[in-house]
């Protein structure tokens, strides 16, 4: 699986693993791990473990904030936010291959993500895995649909009940945390969210 290919994102923390598996069976292409509380040895065995299961089903995996682990785990990539460290300084660490994602919360950030080999837009609805931080709506996927040099996922409070107004701004790729992670059945989940995004799998 290529980063063209992939439409949809799945975020979770270490407590929320065990979803992995049956989302990578619902068709969740690209996988991060995203745990600022874990520490470096509890990071790396889950990244071992996730790294395992995405080879199992041929997605991608991604390390949160953490280049020196990506390269350690054998990431696909790693993911930065705006706060986190610059691109540049991330490249040197991982080198040429390894794909750099970018948060973007504003149309100057989309339009400036120079060296990201993807990003995410959003929050398109407020969340609180990202609290104090406003919705920007669809006018940004819009934005990005017109306007991103690079590949875009939609993130941000997108569910089963909302992704198709996502999908009907433009957005082909979309990023969830809750509606998968917390869902009873995460495999149905991932396959509905995958099959509201209209793109045909591969």
């Amino acid at each position: 699986m290529g980063l063209d290919a992939a439409r949809l994102y799945f975020i979770c923390d270490i407590t929320h693993l065990d979803a992995l598996e049956p989302a990578l069976r619902g068709g969740v292409d690209i996988f991060q791990l995203r745990d600022k509380d874990a520490s470096d040895d509890e990071l790396l065995r889950a990244a071992q473990h996730a790294r395992s299961l995405c080879d199992r089903h041929g997605a991608l995996f991604v390390l949160n904030d953490r280049p020196d682990l990506a390269v350690a785990v054998r990431a696909d990539g790693v993911h930065l936010g705006q706060d986190d460290m610059p691109l540049e300084e991330a490249r040197a660490i991982v080198g040429p291959e390894m794909l750099i994602g970018r948060s973007t919360h504003s149309a100057e950030q989309i339009d400036h993500a120079h060296g990201a080999d993807y990003i995410g837009v959003g929050p398109v609805h407020a969340t609180p895995t990202k609290l104090g931080r406003p919705a920007v709506g669809l006018d940004l996927v819009r934005h990005a649909t017109a306007c991103a040099a690079v590949p875009f996922f939609a993130i941000g409070g997108i569910d089963e009940t909302n992704i198709g107004a996502v999908a009907a701004a433009g957005a082909t790729r979309a990023a969830v945390v809750r509606a998968i992670g917390d869902a009873a059945d995460p495999e149905a989940a991932a396959r509905g969210l995958r099959a509201a995004l209209a793109v045909p799998v591969g």
